[in-house]
């Protein structure tokens, strides 16, 4: 869609530079990354800020300025691809050094070389404005979403308890304020079933579609479902030992959780058809028995790993409260409230022996502080990158699957660096990560 853009020349005004004004309806919609690069007139000025905001040491290797600024320019940017990530790129090509994805993370550039949005609604009345986008979606994102769907009312249908809806394509376009859109058809659950509702990015849609089917799906079901209501015979023992770190209640609403998305769908396409959901019912079925007394086998042993190295940390002498800490932090990312049903399977089966890991660096660390300090201090520095670019993922909307692939990579990091005899599935190193977060920064 097309969004009208003004420019305004006024030093210090709120509406110096560019103001694109935004529907309410497109504001989850917006791009950022096309945004950075404001237009063909203002990028020379943006681009050269950014070279002059680069440590000292990097930006004396960049002369003469405007021609290494216009050497930039002339390179045609990758589809999708924002104005810091491209000059990170070039810029460490040029240099031969990896510049961190967050080389700007802590400066800004003026306001008037990032766009303005004026968010408005469907009377052209000013909601909000601001150069920040996370921060207006923060603000009026849900709104966004109500209004936008409301552009197919025709399409929206609630109180579904069978798939008797027809075929869900995976787009439809739509006409919003004169402007044609496109939409992505989802199912939402609902206390009272399930609805069919336009959202406005595809990723949002999946997400809703994928936990209605699970919804509509466990009715189908209800009668294989029953005989896992409580658990299996040892899952008393294993509630008792993640006590401390989740209620029994809310960790067998959470295996069962875990069971059902595993069983119902798995890694398999999202059914779109009334066909297609009735097969996809038949295979789950099936593999339920199998994934649910899988699930309950792993969570023991989750169980009993967390409890050993729990009681190793209690045990520690007070010296050794600072790695009492670091490695109780450990021990809750791993097993926080919910994490059977967030974590990944292929994730999932490996927590048992990062606990053990962690046990067993406890045990050795007497024999070797040193060493265990300075294999700390480099995980932490990865760990570090990675929680970082992850918030800003988060605060933008975003979710990069290789970024959370590297999480997983870490701990077998701490495996092969702490508990080596234990083995990981793969060679691992830090050069490997280095070399794993260079690709994933597109270095």
């Amino acid at each position: 869609a097309r969004l009208p853009l003004k420019y305004r020349f006024a030093p210090g005004h709120p509406d110096d530079g560019l103001t694109l004004t935004v529907p309410l309806a497109l504001l989850n919609q917006l791009d950022p990354a096309p945004l950075s690069w404001l237009v063909p007139g203002m990028v020379r000025e943006k681009v050269t800020w950014y070279v002059k905001a680069l440590p000292k040491a990097w930006r004396n290797r960049l002369t003469p300025l405007p021609e290494v600024v216009t050497a930039f320019l002339e390179r045609p940017p990758r589809h999708g691809e924002s104005l810091p990530d491209a000059l990170r790129l070039f810029v460490s090509a040029r240099l031969a050094t990896a510049l961190p994805p967050d080389a700007w993370e802590m400066q800004h550039p003026p306001p008037h070389l990032s766009v303005n949005l004026r968010v408005v609604d469907a009377s052209s009345r000013e909601l909000a404005t601001g150069r920040d986008l996370a921060a207006l979606r923060a603000k009026l994102g849900e709104a966004a979403q109500l209004t936008f769907a409301a552009a197919a009312p025709a399409f929206e249908r609630k109180g579904i308890r069978a798939w008797d809806f027809g075929d869900l394509p995976e787009t439809l376009s739509v006409v919003r304020e004169g402007r044609s859109v496109t939409g992505y058809p989802a199912l939402i659950d609902e206390t009272d079933g399930v609805s069919l509702r336009l959202l406005d990015t595809r990723a949002a849609a999946d997400a809703a579609t994928r936990a209605a089917l699970i919804t509509l799906m466990r009715t189908e079901l209800k009668d294989a479902l029953r005989r896992w209501e409580k658990g299996e015979p040892g899952f008393v023992q294993a509630a008792l030992a993640l006590k401390p770190a989740i209620a029994s209640d809310a960790l067998l609403a959470d295996v069962l959780a875990a069971v059902r998305d595993r069983a119902f769908i798995g890694e398999d396409p999202l059914p779109r058809s009334q066909r297609s959901f009735a097969e996809q019912v038949k295979r789950a079925r099936t593999r339920l028995p199998a994934v649910a007394e899988s699930a309950f086998r792993l969570l023991s042993a989750i169980a009993a790993e967390y409890h050993a190295v729990s009681r190793r940390i209690a045990a520690l002498p007070k010296p050794l409260s600072r790695l009492g800490a670091e490695a109780a932090a450990q021990r809750d990312r791993l097993a926080a409230p919910g994490f059977f049903s967030a974590t990944p399977w292929s994730a999932l089966v490996h927590l048992p022996r990062y606990l053990n890991a962690l046990d067993r660096r406890l045990a050795k660390y007497p024999e070797n502080p040193q060493r265990d300090a300075k294999h700390a201090e480099a995980v932490a520095a990865l760990w570090q990158r990675y929680r970082q670019r992850e918030d800003a993922n988060r605060a933008a909307g975003r979710r990069e699957p290789a970024l959370d692939a590297f999480r997983w990579l870490i701990e077998e990091l701490r495996v092969s660096l702490f508990a080596q005899e234990l083995r990981t599935p793969f060679p691992v190193s830090y050069k490997r990560l280095e070399k794993a977060w260079k690709e994933l920064s597109g270095g």
